[in-house]
């Protein structure tokens, strides 16, 4: 580790600029000569630290150019020997001093075991966790400092134990450092017991072992993140040639058989740059919630290995057509479609067990395409606001009378069926058989004047 100090003097207050490097990171920080005096006194109070070591404190004259230079060159040299004096790992307070605590150490707070035992959503950086999965690599005690907090046994047992857990990545840089988060590689494999992870903001190729958390993860959420869903599901699929899950007759040579996520039963990668439902999907066998929102789907495709899906978010993709979804979707009872391209419904006609359906910012401006999903039996929430036929005189009504008898059911847009509605609707019912006899007796007038038409001149 190496440090080099510089002198800033702003209103009569003298400042000493730090860069601290270790490695290829550095970052800034600034301290007055009380903090260094702050920090000696906890030094010799807690390690013994000669007291005599600190330069002393200067009345007459402290802010003259010969004695803050002086005095730089000589904190420069303090901070040297204390360095030297803990090779292996400092003190909490130096690389507090430092801010070591913020971009190479990992600690962990105190609270740990009673947010264990609460069930309480943990935080880490990437930065952190690079911390960590860098120690790992290290000969060194696990308490070298001897700091239990900061013990890397205690991190560990810690991580093994942990079942929720955030990271929230950033682009740019950390701090007043050189440190960009989004290149950090991290590894997930510490994590013994996890239930639930969500990760954002993180380059997919920084993520190491998520495959280890398939034995216990239920919930796996990844945003900003990743630009497939096979870069995230099977990450291994990079080194062979042709893969298959485990648990299905291959008829076909293959080069790997990958472990599915046996337990994992929501996934949401919502917000990803995603432009394919892709095959890695097998590999989720159990997940009944997908959330695929905010991504660039163009198509439908695969899902029909989710034989457990009951929940589908597919809204503000680029869907344009919907054709043989139902081949698919066989099981699934809420479907948002929200924010696509759709100009027809025509693929939703076969959705039986369908029972919340969300079309609103789509391209329908046609009444007839309702018709289509008039007759799911299970519909009860239907969503079309922001939709070109939502401009229609009484459009509420027309969209209710599609469903015939069971109008009542059938909240739209959010709002409950009225009685003046229900009742208009019976008046549309009512016209729209009428027109149905006049239709089918026009055609059967049709008919019997063909056939005249045909024995005059066969006479």
């Amino acid at each position: 580790m190496r440090k080099k100090i510089t002198v800033q003097i702003l209103m009569d207050l003298t400042v000493y600029v730090i860069e601290v490097k270790v490695g290829d990171h550095r970052w800034i920080i600034k301290h007055r000569y009380s903090d260094f005096h702050d920090l000696h006194e906890k030094l010799t109070s807690e390690k013994k630290i000669d007291r005599h070591l600190l330069p002393p404190k200067k009345i007459i004259g402290k802010n003259s150019k010969s004695l803050v230079e002086k005095r730089q060159k000589e904190l420069e040299v303090y901070l040297q020997t204390l360095l030297s004096r803990f090779p292996v790992a400092a003190p909490k307070v130096l690389s507090v001093f430092l801010h070591l605590h913020l971009y190479v150490t990992a600690f962990f707070f105190s609270a740990g075991e009673q947010l264990l035992v609460a069930g309480e959503v943990f935080l880490l950086r990437p930065l952190q966790l690079y911390a960590i999965t860098q120690q790992l690599k290290l000969a060194k005690p696990t308490c070298a400092n001897g700091d239990a907090k900061a013990d890397l046994g205690h991190i560990l047992d810690f991580a093994c134990r942990l079942k929720y857990l955030k990271i929230p990545g950033t682009k740019g840089v950390v701090g007043s450092s050189n440190i960009e988060e989004h290149h950090l590689p991290f590894d997930l494999s510490v994590f013994k017991s996890l239930l639930q992870i969500e990760i954002t903001d993180c380059s997919s190729t920084q993520i190491k072992g998520l495959p280890s958390l398939k034995p216990t993860l239920a919930t796996l959420s990844i945003h900003l993140s990743a630009a497939s869903m096979k870069e995230i599901l099977v990450p291994e699929s990079a080194e062979f040639a042709q893969w298959e899950p485990e648990g299905v007759d291959i008829d076909c040579p293959v080069t790997a058989i990958i472990p599915t996520w046996k337990m994992l039963t929501t996934l949401d990668m919502s917000r990803n740059y995603i432009c394919s439902i892709d095959e890695s999907v097998k590999l989720i066998p159990e997940v009944e919630f997908l959330d695929l929102s905010h991504n660039k789907l163009f198509l439908v495709e695969n899902l029909q290995h989710l034989y457990n899906l009951i929940h589908l978010d597919l809204s503000y993709n680029k869907l344009t057509v919907l054709e043989g979804v139902h081949t698919k979707l066989g099981n699934i009872k809420t479907l948002n479609l929200a924010g696509n391209q759709l100009e027809t419904l025509s693929g939703l006609s076969k959705l039986y067990s369908l029972v919340n359906l969300d079309l609103s910012s789509n391209r329908l401006a046609q009444l007839d395409e309702i018709k289509h999903i008039g007759t799911l039996p299970c519909l009860e929430k239907l969503f079309l606001t922001n939709n070109p036929m939502c401009i229609i005189p009484d459009y509420r009504t027309k969209v209710l009378a599609q469903f015939c008898d069971r109008a009542s059911e059938v909240c739209l847009d959010g709002t409950l069926t009225t009685e003046k509605e229900l009742d208009t609707v019976e008046v549309l019912k009512a016209i729209q058989k009428a027109k149905e006899v006049k239709d089918r007796m026009a055609n059967n007038e049709k008919k019997v004047r063909d056939i005249y038409t045909l024995l005059n001149g066969m006479m």
